[in-house]
């Protein structure tokens, strides 16, 4: 038990892989970040050159279908007065699923920092009381804490700042427990069996987690955008 505490101080700290003037460090979860980013940049350059309006190929048939399909599932989640907020959505849920499962690369995955998953929770509710503001106009926002009684204007505003916590803590809380989990797996059994909950972990478990994120921000605009 004392290797696997080792083991988990070691996920947990976030290497500085080098220095900027007037910036200071730059985490390893940042470089992934990049790479992640730029992946993502190559991708889309090979996959829409050339697009065509009529006789499209097939490749760019599938890309329209993914694209189409992946949109489609965010926008059920948000409604129909979300579309606006679909591209952010979408965008997110690619970036934390390719981030929970790049450790099969040999990649520190970024949402092992609690760094990462706190940028994301701020920028979602930023988004999310955006959303409010945008549709309700800022009077209507702030009186929308005062319903439906003056005497729950505390626990409104508190929301505030829980929902983000919320969201950070389950994204981080649920990467590092599948790494622990699958440590004790490979303590009690080192051969054979780890390779399967390796699968569910490193890639099913990694692609729900960005999915429910995605969801409870989707679910969050939803409520404030009725």
């Amino acid at each position: 038990m004392g290797n696997l505490a080792e083991r988990l101080a070691e996920e947990l700290h976030v290497e500085t892989v080098f220095e900027v003037p007037f910036f200071g460090g730059i985490s390893e979860s940042v470089v992934v970040t990049w790479i992640i980013m730029a992946v993502f940049l190559v991708i889309s350059i090979l996959l829409t050159r050339n697009l065509k309006v009529e006789n499209p190929g097939k490749r760019q048939l599938a890309v329209e279908y993914a694209v189409t399909w992946l949109q489609g599932a965010v926008k059920n989640i948000v409604g129909e007065h979300g579309s606006a907020y679909v591209p952010y959505l979408t965008s997110i849920l690619m970036y934390i699923a390719v981030a929970n499962v790049v450790g099969i690369l040999g990649f520190k995955p970024p949402t092992k920092d609690l760094n990462v998953t706190i940028a994301l929770a701020v920028f979602s509710i930023i988004i999310i009381e955006y959303a409010g503001i945008h549709k309700k106009g800022v009077g209507k926002w702030l009186k929308s804490f005062t319903e439906p009684m003056v005497v729950i204007t505390p626990i409104k505003i508190l929301e505030v700042f829980t929902t983000p916590l919320s969201l950070c803590m389950r994204l981080f809380g649920n990467v590092l427990g599948a790494f622990v989990v699958m440590k004790l797996i490979e303590f009690v059994l080192p051969v054979g069996l780890p390779v399967i909950f390796s699968f569910y972990f490193d890639i099913f478990d990694g692609l729900i987690q960005a999915y429910v994120f995605v969801f409870l921000t989707g679910l969050f605009i939803g409520e404030q955008l009725e």
